[in-house]
C-alpha cells in the first residue's frame, strides 16, 4: 500500500535518511522505533508527502504526484507536537473533514467528528477551545482530527506522548483496533515496551539506516545493543516481552 525504494533525505548537506527500503500492507500496525536522531520522525514526513522527495510510493503511485486534497483522503498524519488555538476541540476536529466539505459541514461531517471525538474520550472537551485544554488532551485532539479525515493510512509521531498511563493504553489499543479493521497504523514510538504490546511488526532505526525489520523473531539482545548502545534482558510477562535495561 505504501513504500519507499532506496529513499535518501538530507537536510542541507546533511544526509539523514540513508536508503530506507520499507513497505507496508494494508491492515499492518507498524512501530518505527531507535535512538533520538535516528531519522524516524522524518522517514515519517517522508511518508506524509510533508517533506518533498523522491522514492515513496502510495498505491504504486509517487506521493509527489498526488495533489494535496487527494492524498488527504488517503492518508492522515498525526504530528509530535500540536500548537493550542482559539478554536474550539469540536472546530478543529472538523478540520479533518476538509477533504471532503462544501462550503458548509454535511450532517455526515458533524456525524464523523462526533465519532472521533467518542472514540478518544473527549466529548465533554467539545466546546473548549484548544487552548484551554491539558497537553495530554490537546493529544487526542489531534489523534481525533486525523480519525475524522476517515484515512486509509494513519501515521503517528509519538502519539502517547503527554498521555498518562490509562490514556495511552486507550491510543494503543485504539490504534490496534484500526488495524484490525483493515487501516495500515505506522508509529513512530520511543516507549519499547508499549510498542511491542501492541504492534505486530517493527522497524528499528539507527544513524538514519534501517537495522532490522519484522516481528517479534528480530528482538534479540545484540540488537537492543547495537541500536540503542544499552545491554538488555528480554524478559515475558502474561506473553508479552518486556525488555529490561542493565
Amino acid at each position: 500500500m505504501i513504500e519507499t525504494r532506496n529513499l535518501r533525505f538530507s537536510y542541507g548537506e546533511r544526509e539523514v535518511l540513508r536508503g530506507i527500503s520499507l513497505e507496508v500492507g494494508e491492515g499492518e500496525f507498524v512501530a518505527i522505533l531507535g535512538p533520538n536522531g535516528a531519522g524516524k520522525s522524518t522517514l515519517l514526513k517522508c511518508l506524509a508527502g510533508i517533506l518533498r522527495c523522491e522514492g515513496v510510493f502510495l498505491k504504486d503511485r509517487s506521493v509527489r504526484d498526488y495533489s494535496p486534497k487527494e492524498l488527504s483522503r488517503v492518508l492522515a498524519y498525526v504530528p509530535q507536537r500540536v500548537e493550542p488555538g482559539f478554536l474550539t476541540v469540536f472546530d478543529t476536529v472538523l478540520l479533518g473533514r476538509r477533504p471532503y466539505m462544501g462550503l458548509t459541514p454535511s450532517e455526515k461531517d458533524l456525524e464523523v467528528v462526533e465519532e472521533a471525538l467518542k472514540r478518544l474520550g473527549i466529548e465533554e472537551l467539545a466546546l473548549k477551545r484548544t487552548n484551554e485544554i491539558s497537553g495530554g488532551e490537546l493529544q487526542k485532539v489531534s489523534i481525533a482530527r486525523a480519525l475524522a479525515q476517515e484515512p486509509e493510512i494513519l501515521l503517528m509521531d509519538e502519539p502517547t506522548n503527554n498521555l498518562d498511563l490509562k490514556s495511552q493504553l486507550e491510543v494503543m489499543r485504539l490504534a490496534r483496533e484500526l488495524a484490525k479493521g483493515g487501516k495500515t497504523v505506522i508509529m513512530v514510538m520511543h516507549d519499547v515496551n508499549l510498542a511491542l504490546r501492541f504492534a505486530r511488526r517493527f522497524v528499528f532505526m539507527k544513524d538514519g539506516r534501517k537495522i532490522a525489520d519484522g516481528g517479534l523473531e528480530v528482538l534479540s539482545e545484540k540488537l537492543f545493543e547495537e541500536v540503542y548502545g544499552v545491554r538488555v534482558e528480554i524478559g515475558e510477562i502474561r506473553g508479552v516481552p518486556v525488555i529490561v535495561p542493565l
